[in-house]
């Protein structure tokens, strides 16, 4: 697991805390805040795990 993986499963968990403190609260700016951020933090998990598999890729094939 890499550095990006981890910082966007934290933002999409924010994210989804403030977004539902938002609805609970009546707060749109809130909901709508952390939708934006589990959103960022989902493309930055995306990309960490890019990374890992091209990591485990380019391992593989020094491999063969």
């Amino acid at each position: 697991m890499n550095e990006n993986q981890v910082d966007g499963v934290a933002k999409k968990v924010k994210g989804a805390i403030k977004e539902g403190t938002g609805k609970v609260t009546g707060n749109t700016l809130g909901q709508v805040e952390g939708k934006i951020e589990k959103e960022v933090g989902k493309v930055q998990k995306d990309v960490g795990d890019a990374q890992e598999r091209d990591r485990k890729d380019r391992k593989d094939a020094d491999r063969s």
